[in-house]
């Protein structure tokens, strides 16, 4: 099983997915760690990614997905997947492919994000992804009000 945490930056994707797989000795992926250089430098810029700009990024991620499936291992990676469209190309009619949506308000998730050191995202990219964010109606969806570890212990109770 691959499990997919998706939502904005600031949802604590990296956070949950890391206790996740720590819990349960799979392996961690953080999706922002396969952005190509070119893509970092916008976003720092505070320029939003175009669907041209994110395939190449989406496409080492399904390798990955791929791979993670021919070895009949399980994963977990962290990847905002913002649209249906990209959710689609990851999962690739793979039925192993699991998505979480960390659904938050957006005050909660400005705060969260303002709260962060050494991140390229900042306030204006986060406003970007809400727009473009297309809510998802075949992932499971936990509240980021509560804390991670509860997600966590969520998460488990739905896939395991």
């Amino acid at each position: 099983m691959i499990i997919i945490l998706m939502g904005v930056s600031g949802s604590g994707k990296t956070t949950i997915g890391r206790i996740l797989a720590d819990d349960l000795g799979w392996t961690f992926y953080d999706g922002d760690d396969y952005h190509p250089p070119s893509n970092i430098e916008n976003l720092k810029k505070g320029i939003a990614l175009t669907d041209a700009e994110r395939m190449p990024w989406l496409e080492v991620l399904q390798k990955i997905i791929e791979k993670t499936i021919a070895k009949k291992e399980h994963a977990v990676i962290a990847c905002s997947a913002l649209k249906q469209s990209y959710r689609r190309f990851l999962a690739d009619k793979h039925e192993s492919v699991r998505f979480v949506y960390l659904k938050g308000e957006r005050e909660l998730i400005c705060q969260r994000l303002n709260r962060r050191k050494g991140h390229f995202m900042n306030e204006n990219l986060l406003l970007s992804q809400f727009e473009t964010l297309e809510e998802p109606e075949d992932a499971f969806v936990v509240d980021i009000i509560q804390s991670p570890e509860a997600i966590v212990t969520r998460i488990k109770k739905e896939f395991l």
